[in-house]
């Protein structure tokens, strides 16, 4: 008799923080411990498809048109990051964009030119797949029309190599929420998946309440968490934070990544919501890497994540050869 799939050894994804987004690696937990194939047969009989390994980008906040004291660079760090994913070794099969793509402004002319201006350098990167969801500062004047107009849908689903992406829009509505009708649709998609399926579930504000004074929460977070409950293997990427966070609420783990405009500071440390401090000499100082390594766990077939943090210095965003890296164990 067959043993049982620990919930464990599905799949882990090993995230790096480019600290201008991070990138994913999607992998069978199994394959790193020399376990058989025998799960991963089982595995594509019970959700139709064995789960490919691959990487992914994740991208949030570039903000394209925002000019002010927080983030006098404009969109040079969007633009590194473009340059940084197309040096990558092996090129990722995704990018997806979490949210706050342009800054919001009243005058519609200049908000077109701001989303033109992100397709523009967007454009450049080496990734044939781009998936987005909108941010507050995409849809929170006109209800996602403009977003649509650009982008097309602003929550959709696909799946990748065994692995089902679900796009959610929580900004839309006016309101800091996914609504009844999206939750829906989310239960109907959801709903001819086994509950051992893969799922990634990419939104732009986190779906749980982080810091709901500071407006990083979902109303009805909980709700599409409720959804997601009966699936063993699920992780949600967000931006909104500008800041690096992991939780893990059961089976889900949640992940937020560094904004690629300013940052904001740790909620736990302070108690206004304002942007960290520009620094002319350190203009990068809360960029960096985030390494995550697989390490055994307690189960035999299980993996651990550890995690370390790099920071970068001035001269890698320069271009300039030499880079400097301070490793500095991570808080998280």
């Amino acid at each position: 008799m067959a043993k049982p799939i620990d919930r464990r050894t599905f799949l882990r994804i090993a995230s790096v923080s480019l600290g201008i987004g991070a990138l994913h690696r999607v992998a069978p937990a199994w394959a790193a411990s020399g376990a058989s194939d025998d799960t991963s047969r089982r595995l594509k009989s019970r959700n139709g498809e064995a789960v490919t390994p691959f990487t992914f980008v994740q991208l949030s906040d570039m903000h394209v048109g925002f000019s002010g004291p927080p983030n006098p660079t404009g969109t040079r760090a969007f633009e590194r990051a473009v340059e940084i994913v197309n040096a990558l070794p092996k090129a990722p099969d995704l990018i997806l964009f979490t949210g706050d793509l342009t800054h919001d402004s009243e005058d519609q002319n200049e908000r077109t030119a701001r989303m033109q201006r992100f397709l523009e350098i967007s454009g450049r990167l080496k990734v044939k797949t781009r998936r987005l969801v909108p941010g507050e500062h995409d849809a929170g004047l006109d209800g996602g029309a403009l977003f649509r107009e650009h982008f097309g849908n602003s929550s959709y689903a696909f799946d990748h190599k065994g692995v089902h992406f679900v796009a959610l829009d929580n900004v839309s509505r006016a309101l800091p929420e996914v609504g009844p009708e999206q939750i829906a649709w989310l239960q109907k998609d959801l709903a001819r998946f086994p509950p051992t399926a893969p799922i990634v579930v990419f939104t732009h504000r986190p779906l749980f309440d982080l810091k709901p004074e500071w407006e990083w929460f979902t109303r009805d977070g909980d709700q599409v968490m409720n959804v997601l409950a009966p699936f063993e293997n699920v992780t949600v990427l967000y931006g909104h934070i500008h800041r690096e966070d992991i939780q893990q609420s059961g089976h889900v783990r949640h992940c937020a990544a560094r904004s690629l405009a300013w940052a904001f500071p740790d909620p736990a440390q302070v108690a206004e919501k304002k942007p960290l401090a520009f620094d002319p000499g350190r203009p990068f100082a809360n960029l960096g890497l985030r390494t995550l390594k697989a390490a055994p766990g307690a189960h035999p077939r299980a993996a651990t994540i550890a995690m370390d943090e790099v920071e970068l210095t001035l001269r890698e965003h320069s271009g300039t050869d030499g880079i400097a890296q301070l490793l500095r164990p991570s808080t998280l």
